[in-house]
């Protein structure tokens, strides 16, 4: 029975210091959080990426080196579909997963459309969103040093993969139905980005107090088949 989890990624008001927009239309930019360690290579920065995104760089971040993670094949800069997470309150919730279970990503995005032109079930100012996801095509990766060199290659575009020491308690390849979404699908309430809507107070294993949107959100199987329909179909009304 295929199972998810959903964790939170992409830039916010921390790091870099802005959220990537969301559209009216539910379209939007994905923005990942910077590079703050060392790296092997040169990695991409903001301004590398500006090519793909309807959003406006910030001169002071364009030569900010970018931390790309997760991995989508279709988004600038990207080869495959890959995450890697060091931190255990993510990485072992992540790793619990197995192939065929989804790794789905949220992010916080600002609202672009203003007064008539935003749409009931986007907040006012900002909402945490469903973004992407992956579709493990194998097993989570827990011991990088056991990994066969082959197997490795999968993931040697992943930011964490590109750091002076590999540092991913958990490394996850997505298969097919791996991706950015078209559209993003609200985690929030419409009142406001802090009040959780159904799909996380009763899907969900998370209760949606407190600052829900930084915690991984655990979905069982039957859980995970009723957000799928909903990804699938966009009918998230009846969740708000």
């Amino acid at each position: 029975m295929t199972r998810a989890v959903a964790v939170n990624v992409g830039a916010n008001t921390n790091q870099p210091g802005l959220r990537a927009p969301i559209y009216a239309d539910g379209t939007f930019d994905f923005l990942p959080i910077p590079e703050t360690e060392p790296t092997r290579e040169p990695v991409p920065t903001y301004g590398a990426l500006a090519s793909g995104l309807r959003m406006t760089i910030p001169d002071e971040i364009r030569d900010t080196p970018v931390h790309l993670d997760p991995e989508f094949a279709s988004y600038p800069e990207c080869e495959r579909h890959t995450y890697g997470d060091p931190h255990g309150v993510k990485a072992r919730p992540l790793a619990d997963l197995s192939a065929g279970d989804w790794a789905l990503f949220y992010a916080t995005l600002d609202t672009a459309a203003e007064g008539e032109d935003r749409p009931d079930w986007q907040p006012p100012s900002w909402g945490a969103y469903l973004v992407g996801g992956l579709r493990l095509s194998r097993d989570p990766v827990t011991d990088w040093d056991a990994l066969a060199e082959p197997d490795r290659a999968v993931f040697a575009n992943n930011a964490h993969c590109k750091r002076e020491r590999m540092d991913a308690a958990v490394l996850l390849a997505g298969g097919e139905r791996s991706g950015l979404f078209d559209r993003a699908v609200p985690l929030s309430a419409p009142a406001a980005g802090v009040d959780a809507n159904r799909l996380v107070t009763e899907l969900s294993a998370d209760s949606g107090k407190g600052p829900w949107w930084r915690r991984p959100l655990r979905y069982d199987a039957d859980a995970t088949e009723t957000l799928r329909s909903v990804l699938d179909s966009r009918a998230f009304d009846p969740w708000l």
